[in-house]
């Protein structure tokens, strides 16, 4: 193996560039050139890349955030979007162009440094031929088939912090005070994040909330002498029977997730305030929340991520995932990570939700946590 490249794509994360760098290091000990696909498959389809100097651009990243090589979160080269001339618009399969570019380039392998979608396309192509091996990406930690993801423990430290400096306000104004977090379709980050920041309740989209519970705990929490409340609100909670609070849709195409959330923590202060009658002010932690700098797990998760990815390149070991177990490091088939009967070009739908017997919610329940039902 002489030269491989990397690519980031979807949304950023903390340790992003830690797993850049780990990769970079790893293939100079062995004499493999690195190089990176700016801003991810978009990169890719058009050609564009750089090389990863490990004693030039690809030094000193290892606490930085973000990543050096840009990335992307809405390109499907399966289903392009492309704007004629006339102003229509249709939707072209891509794919082959990009692998053409590969094998001109001359790349071995590729890393796909990202979550489910970006997972998705990196099985694909290794269905075209191309030698992939996906590093799993969100700060959701909802990658199938791995237990951390790096960057959620970055995720959750922020919003713990957040929840600190919320208590001393919700204290000192007698007020319910609701921070919304992120995790579309699984809620690690709010009830981590909650138990940790001692939060009064936890609403995350494996549980359908009941806004009455809710109530009930404030109102107990009120007659104990207790004149404040923290609620952490995943961004993809739900009512029961209701539906998850959707900001816009987008038109990017097929095999991209074109839902923006939004408005979850600001509709569950409404019918607290309502209900109680207790002043009641939402925060939304947004993008603050997978920005900057990586703990130091992260840092070490990351790096571990990097170094296992390119041992298994130069095993020969291709078209898998680079998994994180019980402390340990592996793999899994990308077949098992986005579903074997997944069509090419086709979305992903396979989230590692949280089950309702783990840990983490017997402890929260056992702490007096109300979680909606």
């Amino acid at each position: 193996m002489k030269k491989i490249a990397i690519l980031t794509n979807g949304g950023d994360a903390p340790g992003l560039n830690a797993v850049i760098r780990a990769i970079v290091k790893t293939a100079e000990s062995h004499g493999i050139e690195a190089y990176g696909y700016i801003e991810g498959y978009k990169g890719l389809l058009n050609n564009d890349y750089v090389r990863l100097d490990p004693h030039g651009n690809a030094s000193g990243i290892l606490a930085k955030g973000g990543t050096i090589i840009g990335t992307s979160n809405n390109t499907n080269v399966f289903h392009y979007k492309v704007v004629k001339e006339d102003g229509s618009v249709e939707y072209q399969d891509l794919s082959d162009k990009c692998v053409e570019n590969i094998r001109n380039a001359g790349f071995e392998c590729i890393f796909t440094l990202g979550g489910d979608g970006t997972q998705k396309s990196s099985r694909d192509f290794c269905l075209k031929g191309v030698n992939c091996i996906g590093v799993p990406k969100t700060i959701d930690n909802d990658v199938a088939h791995t237990e951390t993801t790096f960057g959620y423990n970055t995720a959750v430290s922020v919003a713990m912090e957040a929840l600190d400096r919320l208590h001393t306000t919700a204290d000192s104004h007698h007020r319910v005070l609701t921070l919304e977090v992120m995790g579309r379709y699984a809620g690690w980050i709010a009830l981590e994040s909650a138990i940790a920041g001692g939060a009064d309740v936890a609403l995350i989209p494996e549980i359908p909330y009941d806004i009455d519970k809710v109530v009930e705990k404030i109102n107990r929490r009120k007659a104990a002498g207790k004149e404040f409340s923290i609620v952490v609100v995943s961004e993809g909670a739900k009512p029961k029977g209701g539906q998850i609070s959707i900001k816009r849709m987008l038109d990017d195409g097929a095999g991209l997730d074109n839902i923006r959330l939004g408005g979850a923590g600001e509709l569950v202060a409404e019918q607290i305030e309502k209900l109680t009658g207790m002043t009641t002010r939402n925060t939304v932690l947004g993008y603050v929340q997978r920005g900057g700098t990586p703990t130091s797990f992260d840092r070490v998760l990351s790096t571990k991520y990097g170094v296992k990815a390119m041992e298994l390149a130069m095993q020969g070991i291709f078209k898998v995932l680079v998994t994180y177990k019980g402390g340990e490091m592996g793999y899994v088939d990308l077949d098992e990570v986005v579903g074997r009967d997944a069509k090419i070009g086709d979305a992903s739908s396979k989230n590692r939700t949280i089950p309702l017997d783990h840990d983490l919610v017997n402890v929260a329940r056992e702490l007096g946590m109300c979680l909606g039902d």
